[in-house]
């Protein structure tokens, strides 16, 4: 009877990262589809080039590189069964996630001192590129606070201990994947 239930633990664990490996590569589609397109119009004649990369954007960076590591040591917290730890790396995260949304909207700041505006008479084309892809990965990024506010809930109803962290472990790959995301956009818009 064990090596059912252990069985199905093991089958809903391999079913639910499919699911998000699958919703990983439509993102990561999608946003291939939106980085070409930045490339192909790079070309046109009304397209700007003196726009410099807000440093704000740099900060953002470093934050959700931070915040990498913090999931990744609230998983292995928990994995040790050490629920204060597991608590205080997940509210780590969590604040870090809300210093990258703040960085984020500063950033966009710097771009309209710049003066590239996302609409109206005063927007290029190029700034509506970038803030079309730094939009769509905050609102990746909500997705990923949402889910990390369910793990911390799920977390103090003492849902994950040492052999059940599947809410962690699928919290922390979609926010792995949110990272790698950053900084292949970041290092895009930088060198680009």
């Amino acid at each position: 009877m064990d090596l059912t239930i252990q069985e199905e633990k093991e089958r809903k664990s391999r079913s639910a990262k499919l699911l998000l490996y699958f919703a990983m590569i439509s993102m990561i589609m999608m946003f291939a589809g939106l980085t070409s397109a930045y490339l192909v119009s790079a070309s046109r004649k009304d397209w700007t080039h003196e726009m410099h990369m807000p440093s704000a954007f740099t900060f953002s960076t470093l934050i959700i590189l931070i915040s990498s590591v913090t999931i990744h040591l609230a998983l292995k917290s928990i994995r040790q069964n050490d629920r204060s730890k597991t608590s205080l790396y997940l509210w780590l995260t969590l604040l870090l996630a809300i210093g990258f949304v703040y960085t984020q909207f500063s950033g966009f700041g710097q771009l309209v001192d710049q003066g590239f505006f996302f609409t109206g008479s005063g927007s290029s084309i190029t700034a509506t590129f970038l803030y079309i892809l730094a939009l769509l990965h905050m609102a990746h990024l909500f997705g990923g606070v949402i889910s990390l506010l369910i793990i911390i809930y799920n977390h103090y109803k003492q849902k994950y201990n040492a052999s059940q962290t599947l809410g962690i472990e699928l919290g922390a790959i979609f926010w792995h994947f949110l990272d790698i995301l950053w900084i292949f956009l970041f290092l895009f818009l930088y060198f680009v």
